[in-house]
Order: C-alpha cells, then sequence, then structure tokens
C-alpha cells in the first residue's frame, strides 16, 4: 500500500517541477495534462501511468485489508478505478492547446479521438476519486470518526464542484478559465493528500 502514501507526492512535485521548467506553459491558462506534449511530454506520460499504477498497487493493498468491512469492498475499488483513469489518461494524451506547447496557436482547442478518449479516461478517475471519498466519509462515520468522514465527504464535495467547473468553463473567458483551472489544480492537491491520508491510516492499524 506504500503506492498510496508516495503517488501523490510524486506527482505533485514533478508537475511543479514541470510548471516552473515548460517553457511556455501558463497554470493560469492550462491544464496540467498539455504537458503530455513537446519534447519533454514523455515526463508527463510516465507521471500519469506511473502515479496511476501506484494507485492501483494501494487500491489492491486497500481491498484486502478492508474487504470484511463496512464500505471496505468498493472503496479501494474505486480508488483503483481513479488509479485507471490516471493510466489512460496518460495512455491517450491530450491534444495541443491554446498556444501550448510553443507553436500551437492560441486560440487552438480541437479534439481528436485520442483526446477525447484522455477526456473520458480522466473523468471516469475523476468520479471514481469522489465516490470513493463519499464511501469512505459513510465507513468513518459508521466508526464514530467524524474528523475523518468530514475530512473525506469535504474532499469529495470539493472535488466535485471543482470538476463541474473545469467541464463547464474550461473555454469560458480568460477570467473564468483561470478560476476553474486554479480550483480543479487545488482539488486535485486535496485529492491526493486524502489518498495518502487513507493508506497512511490503513497501514497504521495493520502496524
Amino acid at each position: 500500500m506504500i503506492g498510496g502514501i508516495v503517488a501523490g507526492p510524486i506527482y505533485i512535485l514533478v508537475g511543479a517541477l514541470e510548471i516552473l521548467t515548460r517553457p511556455g506553459f501558463d497554470m493560469t491558462r492550462h491544464d496540467l495534462s498539455l504537458m503530455a506534449n513537446g519534447d519533454w511530454g514523455w515526463v508527463h506520460i510516465a507521471l500519469l501511468i506511473g502515479t496511476g499504477l501506484l494507485t492501483i498497487g494501494a487500491a489492491i493493498g486497500l481491498w484486502r485489508a478492508l474487504r470484511d468491512s463496512s464500505g471496505g469492498r468498493w472503496g479501494p475499488v474505486l480508488i483503483g478505478l481513479y488509479g485507471l483513469g490516471l493510466v489512460g489518461a496518460g495512455i491517450f494524451t491530450a491534444d495541443p492547446a491554446f498556444g501550448f506547447p510553443p507553436g500551437t496557436p492560441v486560440d487552438y482547442h480541437a479534439v481528436s479521438g485520442h483526446g477525447l478518449l484522455h477526456l473520458v479516461s480522466g473523468s471516469i478517475g475523476f468520479l471514481g476519486l469522489i465516490a470513493a471519498c463519499m464511501v469512505f466519509a459513510r465507513r468513518f462515520t459508521r466508526l464514530g470518526k467524524r474528523g475523518l468522514a468530514a475530512y473525506s465527504g469535504a474532499t469529495g464535495v470539493l472535488y466535485l464542484a471543482a470538476f463541474a467547473g473545469i467541464a463547464a468553463g474550461s473555454n469560458g473567458p480568460r477570467a473564468v478559465v483561470t478560476v476553474v483551472i486554479l480550483a480543479f489544480t487545488a482539488a486535485v492537491v486535496l485529492g491526493w493528500a486524502w489518498i495518502s491520508a487513507v493508506t497512511t491510516l490503513v497501514m497504521r492499524q495493520l502496524a
């Protein structure tokens, strides 16, 4: 289950390095998935697939540890679905858009077949994570762990709101795009932190 603890920090650290080092990338305008394009696109592809596989491995471990308890079957399965979505998003890369990578027209935003599959894969994964948060919120409530229940529920609600925002406003006015992209970036960090926290808790209980 160690993969569930390290996947998030790896994703956030490598993603931050990409933001700082990739010419032309603007985190107020460009979704991080666009990093899969260009000469260094392989780094982001490897990041998506690698952290997805780590998440799937953690989900298998969580399922083995919790499968006979409340929420212990579906919660880990849904976390695994998130990992699968990441792998799919890495295999089917996002299309160049809005001036990234450099050389792409600023107003360009066409969706190819693999770009569409990228969106579908990502959406399935995000919905899996949101549902996992809700399943674990119910589990923690039944166990009397109100703080963890509230944390899980809040993570799921905020992630859902950010996901809905980026789905509805990613092609809107620049100010709206900036808000939804930054909100979704924050939600991704929050989601990874939640996976790390839940996995750490279960590992400590097993120790």
